[in-house]
């Protein structure tokens, strides 16, 4: 086989292109912009492009299939040449299911926690040695590629996202998995950029739901609303089951949970990562993995890549760093911190960085989301409102939709010369964002915390 990508560079499509390479395709791509760690990892593998920018001469009828990503745009010469030459074209998502269509798909769904959820059942299936497919979005620790492809594995995993497909296909990802077994952890108002509505938000999980396979099994999160109403209504067509909170208590280390009269020391806290953790739990127990087999592979599961990662810690300061963006991130994750660390100040930082969160519009959503933390700092920086083509937003726009209870930034020195003047004897910085505060270095900025503490 060989399949040529288009916007090879993106940080999905780069891994899908190493995959397929792996697995003995012949594997070309083209892309106008190539960055790090996609440049070195493409080379590595020997699929780098040679050229930067697009060139029709790449397509040709010796292609069995052209992979468009949702960086190209649709008036793309190769694209376009593609089509005239009837090459057949699959978007991201449509290329992972032609390629897992004979295996059992186990797709996890929601707005939040699937990256976490993905990664507790990939950790738990490799500690115990069941051989799986998988595709995850985030950079996992002991993993050198996000996606994995072979003929031999019997299940593919694979993480629902619900953002659209490529340039000339506006469906959700996660409707073009067709899954087996499904798991939804959460609903929550996202890519509004997209979904103008709540509803037509809700309505592409249950358009998922729909497409599960006849007698599949749906693994929902009852304790969110809007979740366990979709529960409910497929309890008839598929095998429901329900998933909560389990008994558990905050540790010096993490979390001690009791199950089935077993307790399990973990690495992780707070509701939702446990949420997280019992779903993952089902899913395994799906494959034929027993809870206790489960449970005792995760006790040194420490989190997926950026969600709630520890950047350093010393007897009496902590800092972690987390990818909540969404409101509803933001509150399960400043909770969990507050949790965990009752008796320490917690400083919490979110910066508004997604096209949603940047909408005057939206703010309001973010209403009350960090009134657990002690101290609740907020930043943007207006030149991305512009850059997104938005409307300006101010200062006042961004603590009114906070509800106050917050101090807000436009500006990253004045908003790092507040880190820098807190006083973190028995502390807890969180910093929270889908990017990264302007260029902050995480590691850099905790070394200098911690000197100043000596």
């Amino acid at each position: 086989m060989h399949v040529h990508f288009i916007a090879i560079g993106g940080s999905a499509m780069h891994n899908l292109a190493i995959a397929l390479s792996r697995k003995g395709f012949t594997v070309t791509g083209s892309d106008d912009e190539l960055f790090e760690p996609s440049k070195t990892r493409l080379k590595t593998e020997g699929i780098l492009p040679s050229n930067i920018g697009w060139n029709e001469a790449n397509i040709h009828v010796g292609l069995d299939a052209v992979i468009l990503g949702m960086h190209a745009r649709e008036d793309n010469v190769e694209l376009i040449k593609a089509k005239s030459l009837a090459i057949p074209i699959y978007s991201y998502p449509e290329y992972l299911y032609e390629q897992s269509k004979e295996k059992i798909r186990i797709v996890i769904g929601g707005s939040h926690g699937k990256t976490t959820i993905t990664s507790m059942l990939l950790h738990a299936t490799k500690k115990l040695g069941v051989n799986v497919d998988y595709m995850v979005g985030a950079q996992l620790e002991g993993y050198d590629c996000m996606v994995k492809l072979t003929d031999d594995a019997k299940f593919m995993v694979l993480e629902g996202d619900e953002y659209l497909s490529s340039p000339i296909d506006r469906r959700p990802k996660f409707h073009l998995y067709h899954p087996n077994i499904a798991l939804i952890s959460g609903i929550a108002w996202d890519h509004i950029n997209v979904f103008p509505t709540f509803q037509n938000y809700v309505d592409q999980f249950d358009i998922f739901c729909s497409l599960i396979s006849p007698n599949g099994k749906l693994i929902y999160n009852e304790e969110d609303p809007n979740v366990h109403v979709l529960g409910r209504k497929y309890e008839d067509s598929l095998q429901a089951v329900p998933y909560k909170t389990p008994e558990f208590k905050p540790t010096s280390e993490g979390t001690l949970m009791a199950y089935n009269g077993e307790l399990y020391p973990l690495f992780i806290f707070g509701n939702h990562n446990l949420q997280n953790l019992v779903g993952a739990m089902y899913l395994a127990e799906s494959m034929g993995i027993a809870n206790a087999d489960f449970l005792h592979a995760m006790i040194d599961f420490k989190g997926a890549g950026k969600r709630l990662q520890k950047v350093v810690e010393t007897k009496n300061f902590t800092f972690f760093k987390d990818f909540a963006h969404s409101p509803s991130k933001l509150s399960a994750t400043t909770a969990a911190i507050k949790q965990q660390y009752p008796n320490r100040k917690v400083v919490a930082c979110m910066e508004l960085h997604t096209f949603s969160s940047l909408k005057k519009e939206f703010l309001p959503h973010y209403k009350d989301t960090m009134l657990a933390a002690d101290v609740s700092l907020v930043y943007f920086n207006p030149e991305v409102v512009a850059h997104k083509k938005l409307v300006p937003i101010s200062k006042e726009d961004v603590f009114n939709g906070f509800g106050g209870n917050i101090s807000v930034f436009d500006n990253s020195t004045n908003f790092l010369n507040y880190i820098y003047s807190e006083n973190w004897n028995d502390a807890v910085l969180l910093l929270m964002s889908s990017g990264n505060f302007d260029g902050i270095d995480y590691e850099l900025l905790g070394e200098e915390i911690i000197q100043k503490l000596v």
